[in-house]
């Protein structure tokens, strides 16, 4: 497929900019998809193709994540696992319901979770950011809540999708009132287990342009890793307003979509 060079100077910006907001607070899919369909883009192959940038941006994201200490893997992996049964299924929701009904209670569930992202004051700790580990009960109980986050989001991403590491960050915040920092990039690593699943997918089915992703993927790795080391450095003062940013993008898309 030939692509103007005119459009991949418009692209590629754009794919940085989404990985610099993901690695942040996720919802990177809500620049980068519409930015590979702009440049004109058959939809399949957009979205294989965007999953291809931004896997491996997520890549790079999340590795700085761990090297920072800011995943806290008692959350992340029972979340992971729920992420998978749940996108399964909601997979298979999509089959059934059509998503219209889903983007109305969506448009009323965004202003609440950005009413919480405004008002939740979580602890500063990264050790204490999770309910009392020490105990059997602490970690039975973060265990159940954040395989039951990562189900319900897993179903939501696999049904409808975008703002999906958003939601996961919010719901980190206020249930198991994990830090700004400790959430992103917790996250993160259920991000990208989702991504790798749908990337193999798209990969067998041949319809990844690689000769257009891999150089995109290129700027989504310094978007991610610029991005993602800021909110280390700053912490929720940069990572609450960027889910705000994120949520209005997000409330925008579906009204309009309802429209």
């Amino acid at each position: 497929m030939n692509i103007s060079y005119m459009n991949l100077l418009i692209l590629y910006p754009l794919i940085f900019l989404a990985g610099f907001v993901d690695s942040i607070a996720g919802g990177g899919g809500l620049i980068s998809l519409p930015a590979y369909l702009f440049i004109g883009l058959p939809s399949h192959n957009a979205l294989a193709t965007n999953k291809l940038s931004s896997t491996i941006g997520t890549i790079f994201s999340t590795l700085r994540y761990a090297k920072g200490r800011a995943i806290i893997y008692s959350v992340g992996i029972p979340s992971v696992v729920g992420s998978l049964i749940g996108s399964h299924l909601g997979a298979r929701l999509a089959l059934v319901l059509s998503d219209n009904i889903l983007k109305v209670v969506l448009a009323i569930l965004i202003p609440v979770a950005a009413i919480i992202v405004l008002i939740t004051n979580p602890r500063k700790s990264k050790e204490n950011s999770v309910e009392d580990t020490g105990s059997s009960y602490g970690i039975n109980r973060t265990i159940l809540v954040a395989t039951a986050i990562g189900f319900t989001i897993g179903m939501y991403d696999g049904f409808f999708g975008p703002g999906t590491g958003t939601f996961l960050i919010i719901l980190y915040v206020s249930l198991l009132n994990m830090d700004h920092v400790s959430a992103s990039g917790t996250a993160k690593i259920v991000n990208l287990a989702s991504n790798i699943g749908a990337l193999v997918t798209f990969i067998f089915g041949n319809k990844v342009l690689y000769s257009i992703g891999l150089p995109a993927a290129a700027f989504g790795i310094v978007g991610n890793w610029l991005g993602s080391g800021l909110a280390l450095k700053k912490g929720a003062k940069v990572i609450k307003p960027v889910i705000l940013g994120v949520l209005v993008l997000l409330f925008i898309k579906i009204l309009s979509d309802m429209v």
